[in-house]
């Protein structure tokens, strides 16, 4: 019996900000999910024409 789970989009998008922080910082795993959340929150507010 196989169970699937479902990954969020913001999920996807949070774990690869946090890996590409752990890959260009010496930074800890809490560390660098609490800046990859500040980072998809300061980007999910610049405004759709900016982007």
């Amino acid at each position: 019996m196989t169970t699937s789970t479902h990954t969020s989009a913001y999920e996807r998008r949070l774990k690869l900000v946090q890996d590409v922080l752990t890959g260009r910082t010496e930074l800890d795993g809490k560390t660098t999910r609490d800046l990859a959340v500040h980072v998809l929150h300061a980007l999910d507010h610049i405004p759709e024409r900016v982007r």
